[in-house]
């Protein structure tokens, strides 16, 4: 996780597979998108197919698709990494989902805390529920907010 620092508040979610990520996702992503921030997936695993497939059921409107199909959702952290840090560089507020397993987490969040010191780029934790090391209660502690299918519940 990135040091909380006085004006970031730190965010994560639960998932149970790619579908349940982007399931909870989609909309929080479809509101930055719409607010004009830049939105980065930083994951373990490709997740092109499902969020195609998922997508392709839901009633949205096409130029909200289209911006969210722009999205890299693959798993390029390198080509990611370099893209975040150029939006904060250019001071583009950017959001970050980072999914994957806890060590994943840790080791992308200490990648962009060497190399992000800026408030316009705010980062969501996402845990996947079949791989946790610890439990939800001693992960959820460390956050100020957790993501959900309903909304974004602060604690």
């Amino acid at each position: 996780m990135l040091e909380k620092n006085k004006s970031k508040e730190k965010s994560c979610l639960f998932f149970t597979s790619d579908y349940h990520f982007e399931m909870i996702t989609l909309p929080y992503i479809a509101e930055k998108i719409r607010g004009k921030n830049k939105v980065v997936v930083i994951t373990e695993n490709n997740l092109e197919k499902t969020v195609n497939t998922l997508l392709s059921n839901l009633i949205l409107k096409e130029d909200e698709k289209e911006k969210i199909l722009e999205i890299n959702w693959k798993n390029e952290d390198s080509k990611k990494l370099k893209e975040i840090n150029e939006y904060a560089n250019q001071e583009i507020p950017t959001t970050i989902f980072v999914k994957g397993d806890e060590n994943y987490i840790k080791q992308i969040n200490s990648n962009l805390q060497n190399s992000l010191n800026n408030n316009v780029v705010n980062v969501i934790d996402c845990y996947d529920l079949n791989n946790l090391q610890e439990n939800i209660q001693q992960i959820s502690i460390k956050y100020d907010n957790v993501l959900t299918t309903n909304k974004l519940e602060n604690k």
